[in-house]
């Protein structure tokens, strides 16, 4: 699978490790920055950037990593088609999938453990979509609205 991803500063040494653990998965990793450790760095240009690959490539799934993981969804969930969800459980990784269909996750680089990280990206790879009729009709509801603004 197609794994887009994407740390500011805070989540930057995250990113490594995960897109390590990810590729040694078999998993192809594209890096959308930051390419560099800047403590002054902007996560909302990457963010952006991650999202929009995201969805010119609904087979793929974004990984977005802040300090909280907060402003990264955030900035994420700007682009059109983004259903980004912060992710601090396997609970949360699991329903963020199974109940919404996220196609980005968010993870606080300041709030979990290497190992913690890679069990909710795991955990939010490989829990499917439920297609449950009342699922897709919420996100159904979400997708009318960003097409009409």
């Amino acid at each position: 699978m197609r794994i887009h991803i994407a740390a500011d500063h805070a989540g930057f040494e995250l990113k490594t490790a995960l897109s390590e653990h990810l590729d040694a998965a078999g998993h192809e990793v594209v890096d959308h920055g930051a390419h560099e450790y800047d403590a002054e760095d902007d996560y909302p240009t990457m963010c952006l950037s991650l999202g929009e690959a995201v969805v010119l490539e609904p087979a793929s799934l974004g990984i977005v990593l802040g300090g909280s993981g907060n402003g990264e969804q955030i900035a994420a969930n700007k682009v059109d088609g983004v259903r980004a969800a912060l992710a601090w459980s396997t609970e949360t990784a699991a329903l963020a999938r199974a109940h919404n269909d996220a196609n980005v996750i968010a993870l606080g680089a300041r709030q979990h453990s290497v190992d913690e990280a890679i069990a909710l990206v795991e955990t939010f790879l490989n829990e499917p979509f439920s297609g449950e009729a009342r699922h897709r009709r919420r996100i159904e509801l979400l997708t009318r609205y960003e097409l009409g603004r």
